[in-house]
C-alpha cells in the first residue's frame, strides 16, 4: 500500500522507498523516513496535498506526490 492512501490517524512501517529518485530519497531519510521505520498518518490538509506524518515523535509534511512514492505496511 501507498503511504498516501493510509487513512488519517492509521500507524504503518516503511517498506520500500525505492521508487523516489536518489537524492530525495536521502533527503527523506536524514529526517527519519528511513525503511523499516514506522510512521503515523496524522491528518492531510484540506485540499489532501500536504500530508502530516509523525516518524520517530517528530512531525514532517510531505507532497502527496512523495508519498506516493513510498510503500508502507499497514501495522
Amino acid at each position: 500500500m501507498k503511504l498516501a492512501f493510509l487513512n488519517d490517524g492509521a500507524v504503518a512501517q516503511i517498506t520500500d522507498m525505492s521508487g523516489l529518485p536518489a537524492d530525495t530519497r536521502k533527503k527523506l531519510m536524514v529526517m527519519g523516513i528511513l525503511p523499516k521505520t514506522t510512521v503515523t498518518l496524522i491528518r492531510r490538509a484540506p485540499m489532501g496535498d500536504p500530508l502530516q506524518i509523525s516518524v520517530r515523535g517528530v512531525s514532517i509534511a510531505i507532497r502527496k506526490q512523495l508519498a506516493l512514492q513510498i510503500e508502507v505496511e499497514v501495522a
